[in-house]
C-alpha cells in the first residue's frame, strides 16, 4: 500500500497540509508542542512556511514529507516488533 496515495486521497490532493491539521490527525500534539519537538530534533519532519517570509506566515507539512515520516515510523515499529518476537 502506498502511503503517499492514501494521504493524497485523505487531504484531497493538497500538496501542503496545514500544520494544525497534521497535528490533530497524526501527532496528537498542539501546534506549539509539535514545533518545539521539530526544532529540538525529536521529530524529524520539515515544516514549510507558506506566503510572506514572516513569523505570521502559514505553516504546513508537504505531503511527501508526511508520507516519508509515517513510513519511517512504521519501519521502526516493525524492527522493534521483530526483535521482541525472537
Amino acid at each position: 500500500m502506498n502511503t503517499l496515495f492514501l494521504l493524497m486521497a485523505q487531504y484531497d490532493g493538497q500538496a501542503v497540509i496545514p500544520l494544525s491539521r497534521v497535528c490533530t490527525d497524526y501527532m496528537h500534539l498542539t501546534v506549539e508542542k509539535f514545533k518545539l519537538k521539530c526544532m529540538s530534533g525529536e521529530i524529524d519532519i520539515p515544516i514549510v512556511r507558506l506566503g510572506a517570509n514572516s513569523q505570521k506566515a502559514a505553516l504546513g507539512i508537504h505531503l511527501r514529507d508526511l508520507a516519508d515520516y509515517i513510513d519511517k515510523q512504521r519501519d521502526k515499529a516493525t524492527k522493534e516488533q521483530k526483535q521482541l518476537m525472537r
